[in-house]
C-alpha cells in the first residue's frame, strides 16, 4: 500500500450570492510511496497549489466542496477532524510552502517558530528544544545557528528563509513532505544548494517528497515519477526518464519544446505553448486543451478524454491524438482505458 493515495480528488469554490463555482482539482488521482519523489508539473492555475492545500487541510471551511479520496496509510484526509489534522501536521506530514517570507511570522523569532513544532509533536521545552532547533538549523546549512534563533525572517536572506522552513518542515521527520514551488524567486545557487538538501532527505530519511513545481529543470533532477496537470485534472503521467523521452501529451510535448537548449543551433528560436491557461474549454465538453492544441480535431469534442496507455505500460495520456514520435515506434492510443 502507497503512503499516500489520492484518487479522483476534486475541490470546487462555490460561488456566493449566485455567483458560478469553480472547480479547480477536477478528479486527480495518484500515489507517493516511501522514498518516492511525485512530480506535480503545470501552468500556474492548474490545480497544483490548491491539491496540496486540500491535503493538507488548509482550504477555508466555507465555500470550499471537497470530493474524493484522499488516503494517508489508509486514513482519509479529506474527512478527518480538524483536530487529527493538527496532530497529523508536522508531525506524520508537513508542508514547505512557496513564499517563506510571507509565510513566517513576521513578528516572531525563528527559533521561537521551529521550537513551537517540537514542543507541539515532540514534548521538548526550554534548552532541550533551542539545542534541537539549532541543530536542525545547522542541518539545513544555515551558518551561526544558535545566532540565527534570535533573529527575525526580514533579517534572514531569501535562502535562509528558505531553509528555515524546510527545518520546521523536518523537525518532526514527517513521513509525507509537500514542497510547493521551494526554489521560486531564489537565485540559481541557492535552488540547486536547496534540491540538494530535498534529494539528502529523501535518501537519508526514507521521506515520501510531493514535489509541486512549474520548472522542468527541477523535475528533471529530482522527481521518480511525473504528473503533468491542466485545467484540474492530470493529462500526462509516467515516470520521469518515460515522459522526457517520449512526451505524448501536446500540452506536456510543448512545455518539454520550450524548454532553452545549450545545444541547439544560435539563434534558434523558442517553441511557445501558444495561448494562456484561459484558453480552454470545460471538460465536459471535450479536452480542456483543445482551443491551444496544434493537434485539435472535431473528434477532441464531446466529452472529455480517458487516461489510456500509448506506449508503456503505467505510462497514461488523456488525449484522443497524441504525439508521435520519430523514433519508428507508434504513439497511437492502445483501446484500454485505465481509471482515470
Amino acid at each position: 500500500m502507497p503512503l499516500l493515495s489520492v484518487d479522483e480528488l476534486t475541490v470546487t469554490f462555490t460561488g456566493a450570492h449566485g455567483r458560478r463555482t469553480n472547480r479547480a482539482v477536477d478528479g486527480v488521482s495518484f500515489q507517493v510511496d516511501q522514498g518516492q519523489v511525485v512530480g506535480l508539473v503545470g501552468e500556474s492555475g492548474c490545480g497544483k497549489s490548491v491539491t496540496s492545500l486540500a491535503l493538507m487541510g488548509l482550504l477555508p471551511s466555507k465555500g470550499v466542496e471537497l470530493g474524493g479520496r484522499a488516503d494517508l496509510d489508509g486514513d482519509n484526509l479529506l474527512t478527518m477532524s480538524r483536530g487529527k489534522l493538527r496532530d497529523l501536521r508536522g508531525r506524520r506530514m508537513a508542508m514547505i510552502f512557496q513564499d517563506p517570507l510571507s509565510s513566517l511570522n513576521p513578528v516572531i523569532p525563528i527559533g521561537v517558530q521551529v521550537t513551537e513544532i517540537l514542543e507541539r509533536h515532540r514534548g521538548l521545552k526550554g534548552e532541550a528544544a533551542r539545542k534541537r532547533a539549532a541543530e536542525l538549523l545547522d542541518r539545513v546549512g544555515i551558518p551561526d545557528p544558535t545566532r540565527r534563533l534570535k533573529e527575525f525572517p526580514h533579517q534572514l536572506s531569501g535562502g535562509m528563509r528558505q531553509r528555515a522552513m524546510i527545518a520546521m518542515a523536518v523537525a518532526c521527520a514527517p513521513e509525507l513532505l509537500i514542497a510547493d514551488e521551494p526554489t521560486t524567486a531564489l537565485d540559481v545557487t541557492i535552488q540547486a544548494q536547496i534540491l540538494e538538501l530535498l534529494k539528502e532527505l529523501v535518501d537519508q530519511e526514507g521521506t515520501a517528497l510531493l514535489m509541486i513545481t512549474h520548472d522542468l529543470g527541477v523535475v528533471a533532477g529530482l522527481c521518480d515519477q511525473v504528473n503533468v496537470l491542466y485545467a484540474g485534472r492530470v493529462v500526462e503521467s509516467a515516470a520521469r526518464r518515460e515522459l522526457f523521452a517520449h512526451p505524448s501529451h501536446p500540452y506536456a510535448n510543448g512545455l518539454l519544446g520550450s524548454i532553452p537548449r545549450l545545444d541547439a543551433p544560435r539563434g534558434e528560436p523558442l517553441t511557445p505553448v501558444r495561448g494562456s491557461i484561459n484558453d480552454r474549454i470545460a471538460w465536459t465538453d471535450g479536452c480542456a486543451f483543445a482551443p491551444r492544441c496544434d493537434r485539435y480535431e472535431l473528434d477532441c469534442l464531446g466529452g472529455a478524454p480517458g487516461l489510456r496507455e500509448p506506449r508503456a505500460a503505467g505510462h497514461q495520456v488523456r488525449c484522443v491524438h497524441p504525439v508521435v514520435h520519430g523514433n519508428g515506434e507508434s504513439d497511437d492510443l492502445r483501446t484500454e482505458e485505465v481509471p482515470a
